[in-house]
């Protein structure tokens, strides 16, 4: 039986004061894995360069000249987080036969690893790290993100609820995962479409220890929208049942209104009409908005443009 090579695909964006400690750590996780055989030697963590402004990447061609494990990819500029991810397995693909993505902060326990691989050799090709508790989230973040999930189980949106990106792949799962070429990327809603056997492997959550986060909360919200509108039309149908509901309205306020003229109990009515203004304004421009929010999203889709464009690449050259 050949052993598979594993590749642990590392995004990070301004990571300079993580960096050099994360590697260190899942470089020992990966030298542990490979010294009990369950992956070969030529396995290597990949860290892809978000376009940081920092010395993020200064940091990676340092300890990629020192150690053999580690290698990384430079972008031209900075894509976003899920592009990150994408660019990182399109470039490993030729290089292994397992895939992790996981990000650079440490918050994912990095001990995890060792299951997920002993899951994928006991035959599952996706196998998904899940979060045991939210207890290190705020009551607000947990509130929305529980919001959310189930939001998304009701539009019809598979996921796997409290799963972020840290998760692993075998290649035919990834070689599938790259034939979606949509801009709007939304992982955790694309990958569960791809079928074939996953399972779960649960841990803790760890606090950031250094660095800020990469998705403060108006982003956080972005990254939801950005799921729904990518996934579902629902959005569409709730502008289709304000439509109805506002016709229904205007209706039974037509029909008061001929009530009352009949019986000559007509008053001006400059406060209802104001209201009743504002209420159809309002409604149409937020009818609008959605619409345009798909409306651009086609824009985006259509111009075809790269999702990512790697500047250096250090796996060149590299033996396979």
């Amino acid at each position: 039986m050949t052993i598979p090579k594993l590749m642990i695909v590392i995004p990070a964006y301004n990571e300079e004061e993580m960096l050099n400690k994360s590697l260190g750590e899942i470089d020992e996780v990966l030298t542990t894995l490979i010294k009990h055989g369950e992956v070969a030697s030529s396995s290597k963590l990949l860290v892809v360069n978000d376009g940081s402004a920092d010395l993020t990447w200064q940091i990676i061609t340092d300890n990629a000249a020192k150690n053999e494990h580690i290698t990384g990819i430079n972008f031209s500029r900075n894509f976003g987080h899920q592009n990150a991810i994408i660019g990182g397995l399109t470039a490993a693909l030729d290089y292994g036969d397992i895939f992790i993505t996981i990000d650079a902060d440490l918050q994912d326990d990095i001990n995890a690893i060792y299951e997920m691989v002993q899951q994928y050799h006991a035959g599952y090709d996706v196998v998904y790290g899940v979060r045991n508790s939210r207890k290190t989230d705020t009551a607000f973040k947990r509130t929305t993100a529980e919001s959310f999930y189930t939001l998304m189980k009701k539009i019809g949106v598979e996921m796997v609820p409290d799963s972020a990106d840290y998760r692993l792949m075998s290649k035919r799962a990834v070689e599938h995962l790259l034939e979606y070429k949509e801009s709007n990327l939304f992982l955790r809603g694309i990958v569960p479409k791809i079928g074939f056997p996953s399972t779960k492997v649960y841990y803790a959550r760890k606090p950031r220890e250094a660095g800020t986060s990469k998705y403060p909360l108006k982003k956080m919200l972005l990254f939801a929208w950005d799921g729904i509108t990518s996934f579902s039309v629902a959005p569409m149908r709730l502008i289709l049942s304000l439509g109805i509901i506002t016709v229904f309205i205007s209706i039974v306020m037509t029909l008061y209104t001929l009530v009352q003229h009949v019986g000559g109990n007509t008053k001006d009515g400059w406060s209802s009409l104001m209201v009743s203004l504002w209420f159809i304004g309002g409604v149409q421009l937020v009818s609008l908005s959605v619409l345009g929010e798909y409306i651009g999203k086609v824009f985006n889709e259509v111009k075809h443009r790269p999702r990512f464009i790697i500047q250096d690449n250090l796996l060149d050259g590299a033996n396979k």
